[in-house]
């Protein structure tokens, strides 16, 4: 075995750390731009849905909620 090899094998830890201070910090400094799919999508509607699925959620709950409670005032 070369004695290249061998430094590369006893020294794999300090060889990545040094790969990534020198070439990963620049990759991460501007981060990903997601601007283009984020101005695509409509949030108001996005919104409106789900407010309407939670209200179609709670709708029985809060209609048996209101049951119990008038029951509850006529048996006294």
């Amino acid at each position: 075995m070369n004695k290249f090899a061998r430094i590369v094998r006893n020294n794999k830890g300090v060889i990545a750390l040094g790969s990534l201070v020198a070439g990963g910090a620049p990759a991460f400094a501007a981060g990903p731009d997601f601007s283009p799919l984020t101005a695509a999508v409509d949030f108001s509607t996005v919104v409106t849905a789900v407010l309407a699925i939670a209200a179609l959620m709670m709708l029985p709950k809060v209609a048996g909620w209101g049951a119990r409670k008038v029951l509850g005032f006529i048996r006294g």
